[in-house]
């Protein structure tokens, strides 16, 4: 199910729990399986469960529970925009609108070609940088206006 590779990163995530904590490293886990697989599909969720030696269903708990892993196949970009309070009063709306006309997408949509989904984002701790948005749950990109936004999605391109 995960490649030889990802098994040793999983590996090394494991070995910093005591032995009978391998469950302790399920986010991780469940991260590395996303980063390889681009979702998290139920049986790869319950591919990492029995990995780490925990019931399927913790697993799926925990993959449901953050809005960073992706349930369902999503383009090769995720753009998640936070919309919570701060971020909204500070633009996020204008934002999240300027990317759903330029993309034609809505939000848990994917563009035709399969390039971008667009996420709506619970707050990702930078207020005070607001709006943000994430990409591919990795980079963030504070201070947006829609002009940024389209200078982020041409460097995507």
């Amino acid at each position: 199910m995960l490649s030889p590779a990802a098994l040793q990163q999983i590996d090394r995530e494991v070995a910093k729990y005591p032995p009978q904590r391998k469950e302790s490293a399920v986010m991780s886990a469940l991260r590395i399986a996303q980063t390889e697989r681009g979702w998290l599909a139920p049986e790869t969720i319950e591919f990492v469960a029995n990995y780490l030696e925990m019931p399927p269903i913790a697993a799926f708990e925990v993959a449901s529970f953050y809005n960073m892993y992706d349930l369902s196949p999503v383009g090769r970009y995720k753009l998640t925009v936070c919309t919570n309070l701060s971020c909204t009063l500070m633009g996020a709306e204008s934002v999240a609108g300027h990317l759903k006309q330029k993309l034609g997408i809505g939000f848990n949509e994917t563009t035709p070609d399969g390039k971008f989904t667009l996420k709506e984002g619970e707050c990702m701790g930078a207020c005070g940088d607001g709006p943000v948005a994430l990409v591919n749950n990795v980079r963030m990109c504070g201070k947006l206006t829609p002009a940024e936004a389209d200078r982020i999605l041409a460097e995507l391109e």
